[in-house]
């Protein structure tokens, strides 16, 4: 493609401002929590909306967005995401609730999708060969690099100012990519686009909104409550008619014949391990160190520093050494790593934020960091080449599902706990301990408190490190598992060493395949 390369050079600009801002607005929001918990009016489920309303409405329409890219013009729906996102961020700082907040996010992921998937395919149409390879490589960093310094970004702005700032930094950075898009890109669609499952991808999103749902609203409204049990229930009915429209439409959004390949089956279960010993992690600590452990916003970002920053370079190691070694056995033994790190993080007092914490968390970022990279090769690699783009798809979808919902399972979980130590507190009403608790595993302490004036700081405080440590044996067992069953199912599996690979490298041909773009 002929083209200006200045021009290019902005272009590429506008596409690493939109990558960025989608792992920062991710990792800000749980390192904004707690100090909006203090300002905002908000129960404990409306707080942890604020991450799972963005993180769900962002992850189930990405291959909705890059379809949309195709048939109607990559340009227009990255430029409608920016606009979206510029507004949404703007009017964050405003919000009188945390459920006005929450309302805000909704969109402001859909805009993420957008902007994320039309930039991609942008990307794709403009540089070829070896230049594209290197670009998404650039991609892949600026994820990491949002995944990594996201919390002491967010911490530094809230430090300096407040954590309204936050989304007003984000509010820059839309507007910024905006400008650049409108003076310097050129629209293009794809002529042979075949639009989307629209049926599927709604049933997909309902099933994953309900889920979520109930899971955040159980500790609250308890686990036999008429909204809860109705949740699941709705959630399950939509998984079967997902299934069956699946099977029936001519160009299904999840090609479930795939997972005849058992080899297909193992790849799914190593982002199943990542959400529960990483990306959950990602939202449970900085809510531990700001909210219960009373650390400011900087010193939690810089703790986070050592959790992601092996995200930056160990993806290009460990695609280095999928030569030498298979890249199952590479993919689970970087998982045994985390477990590891687990488990030594757990006998970490609370309040001690030395070495050791230190240590842990990077053991545990490091280990996840080995098959960061390589799982979206491997989902391809592991089926027929003519199923390579369906296989990534389904990658895809599932990788944010698994992470959708780890989320949403975890903070019941720690909830739970919490509930169940504060209730061998003799004298404490049931319902203010579910509540009480529920605010807890939201790092909303003042607020937990007043539920419970009776409980004294070192009642609590145990209560909850106890929960912690219970939460880590519940992540070290599932992750433990998976891997086990990664070992068994992809323990034999190679990689081929070709372009490609560099790109998967830094799990970035995931989103070329989402946004329909074949290198």
């Amino acid at each position: 493609m002929a083209t200006s390369p200045s021009r290019q050079v902005l272009v590429l600009i506008a596409v690493i401002l939109a990558c960025f801002s989608v792992p920062l607005n991710f990792t800000a929001g749980p390192t904004a929590q707690p100090y909006i918990a203090k300002d905002l009016v908000g129960g404990a489920a409306a707080l942890s909306w604020i991450t799972n309303a963005f993180f769900l409405s962002c992850g189930s329409t990405l291959m909705a967005a890059g379809a949309m890219a195709d048939q109607y013009g990559r340009k227009k729906i990255f430029a409608i995401g920016m606009v979206v996102s510029t507004v949404m961020s703007f009017l964050m700082p405003f919000a009188s609730s945390v459920f006005t907040l929450d309302l805000l996010r909704v969109p402001q992921g859909l805009a993420a999708a957008c902007a994320y998937s039309g930039g991609i395919s942008i990307l794709a149409q403009e540089f070829e060969g070896h230049a594209r390879t290197r670009i998404f490589s650039v991609i892949g960093i600026t994820f990491g690099a949002g995944l990594a310094f996201g919390p002491t970004i967010a911490g530094i702005l809230i430090t300096l100012l407040s954590w309204r700032a936050v989304f007003f930094g984000s509010t820059i950075i839309s507007l910024v990519a905006l400008v650049l898009c409108v003076t310097s890109m050129t629209d293009s669609k794809d002529p042979n686009a075949r639009g989307l499952d629209w049926w599927g991808a709604s049933i997909f999103t309902l099933m994953l909104s309900c889920f979520t749902f109930a899971m955040i609203e159980a500790p609250t409204a308890g686990w036999t409550a008429p909204l809860t049990i109705g949740l699941f229930a709705l959630s399950a009915v939509a998984l079967v008619v997902f299934v069956v429209v699946e099977k029936r439409v001519a160009n299904p959004m999840l090609d479930l014949s795939l997972f005849a390949y058992p080899q297909f089956v193992g790849v799914q279960l190593l982002p199943l391990a990542a959400a529960y010993c990483y990306a959950v992690l990602l939202v449970v600590l900085p809510l531990r160190f700001i909210g219960i452990e009373n650390l400011s916003a900087l010193q939690s970002g810089v703790l986070m520093i050592y959790f992601s920053g092996s995200l930056l370079f160990i993806p290009f190691v460990a695609a280095s050494m999928t030569r030498y070694v298979p890249v199952g056995v590479l993919a689970g033994v970087g998982m045994l790593i985390s477990v590891i790190g687990m488990f030594f993080l757990m006998h970490v007092p609370i309040g001690d934020h030395g070495m050791a914490m230190r240590i842990n968390l990077a053991v545990i970022g490091f280990g996840v960091a080995i098959p960061w990279g390589l799982m979206d090769n491997l989902a391809v690699s592991v089926v027929p080449k003519e199923k390579a783009g369906m296989a990534i798809g389904i990658f895809g979808a599932l990788r944010v599902s698994f992470d959708t919902t780890a989320i949403a399972i975890v903070g019941s979980l720690l909830a739970f706990f919490i509930a169940r130590n504060l209730g061998a507190i003799p004298g404490l009403d049931p319902q203010a301990v579910a509540v009480a608790s529920a605010q807890l595993s939201a790092g909303a302490v003042p607020k937990a408190l007043s539920q419970l004036p009776s409980v004294t700081h070192a009642q609590w405080l145990d209560a909850y490190d106890l929960a912690f440590r219970h939460l880590l044996i519940a992540l070290m067992t599932l992750t433990s598992a998976a891997t086990l069953l990664v070992f068994g199912l992809l323990g034999r599996v190679s990689l081929n060493h070709d372009e490609s690979n560099a790109e998967s490298s830094l799990g970035v041909t995931l989103t070329k395949e989402l946004s329909g773009q074949e290198s």
